[in-house]
């Protein structure tokens, strides 16, 4: 186990805002798990699993928070074959992406439609992520989870509840730290599962600003079924700016950071956003982006 000192947030997050955490704890070996729950108590403040800080908005001050990152080793493993299927087993730390390209490199099918996230595989489960009607919850087999009274255990199908945008793997109603999942997905070409990755990409990259500097979407879309950023932009809210903080051009849902904004202006911006979309349609946005304060 490493700890060192409290990073800025604004240089661990995809919206490049956040000020400083109290310290940083990295988990490099299983071992250290044992020790971790004491390490937390010590260091005070609220532990935070930041992955690849890509659904965080974190404020712009000291933060009383100690930054836990999990990097075991992330090198995927196949620990169920058939001529059909295969479960495969990844660490929460591995970045999404090249868990992807692992996954098609072996004719492996199921999460074609998750390709341009930028984030963790912990993360993603934890947020239920998704996209183009595929997410986590629907091709999740087993989930590895830390809690400081009974250490690293699995969570079965059963014991966790999973909806838009969201997963409860909770033991005992305490949160749990994310360590792995094993994960099912149906054998198809190589070729078939690049073309649906580089077609999903493609889908993202004409209609989202998959390269500046943003935490993806930052509302939920509503359960009345009306896209989240539809609403936006019928509410005014596209192109919408405050200092350098803005909400796209490309798509009124993401927000992004065009280069030393605040995180004043952008939590400015999303309190009107939900302010005008309530006036007009009422409606009440709920945030994806999980914001650090």
């Amino acid at each position: 186990m490493m700890i060192g000192p409290g990073p800025l947030l604004r240089h661990r997050t995809t919206l490049k805002l956040g000020g400083r955490a109290l310290a940083e704890v990295v988990v490099e070996h299983e071992r250290d798990l044992d020790a971790l729950g004491e390490q937390l108590r010590r260091l005070g403040g609220e532990a935070l699993v930041l992955g690849e800080g890509s659904n965080i908005l974190a404020a712009d001050r000291d933060l009383p928070v100690v930054l836990v990152r999990i990097a075991l080793p992330d090198q995927p493993r196949i620990v169920h074959d058939t001529r059909d299927a295969a479960v495969v087993f990844a660490s929460a730390g591995m970045r999404l992406p090249r868990l992807l390209g692992w996954l098609c490199s072996r004719g492996l099918s199921g999460l074609e439609a998750l390709t341009g996230i930028p984030g963790s595989l912990g993360g993603a489960v934890a947020m239920n992520a998704g996209s183009y009607g595929v997410d986590m919850a629907q091709v999740l087999d087993r989930i590895l989870v830390w809690t400081a009274a009974q250490g690293a255990i699995w969570r079965e199908p059963g014991q966790w509840r999973a909806g838009y945008r969201f997963l409860d793997a909770k033991v005992e109603g305490r949160p749990v730290l994310m360590l792995g999942a094993e994960l099912r997905l149906q054998r198809a070409p190589r070729n078939v599962v690049q073309a649906g990755m580089r077609r999903f990409y493609m889908q993202k990259k004409a209609s989202q600003p998959v390269t500046m500097a943003s935490a993806g979407c930052v509302f939920k879309n509503p359960a009345s079924g009306q896209p989240a950023g539809r609403l936006l932009e019928q509410a005014g809210l596209r192109g919408r700016r405050l200092g350098n903080m803005i909400f796209s051009e490309h798509h009124a849902n993401f927000l992004v950071n065009l280069g030393g904004g605040r995180s004043e202006h952008a939590l400015e911006l999303l309190d009107l956003a939900r302010q005008r979309v309530a006036d007009i349609f009422g409606l009440r946005l709920e945030t994806e982006v999980k914001v650090v304060s």
